[in-house]
């Protein structure tokens, strides 16, 4: 995305109505939540986050944790 692009989307936002922006802010949320979970996704397949995992499971194991 260029510049100018990123400044229309500011323009075009920054002239929303109070109801209007209410409406791009929850679907922008949701659009934002869409792409972390993808990520999520895709780095838990890729093995990412294994070493996450493997020092969570170590720490249980060792002690190393407490009930919330």
């Amino acid at each position: 995305m260029n510049t100018k692009t990123v400044q229309e989307l500011q323009a075009a936002v920054s002239q929303l109505s109070a109801q209007e922006l209410a409406r791009f802010r929850e679907w922008f949320e949701e659009f934002e939540a869409k792409l972390w979970d993808e990520q999520f996704e895709e780095d838990v397949k890729s093995g990412k986050l294994d070493h996450l995992a493997e020092q969570a499971i170590a720490d249980l194991r060792a002690g190393n944790c407490r009930e919330l």
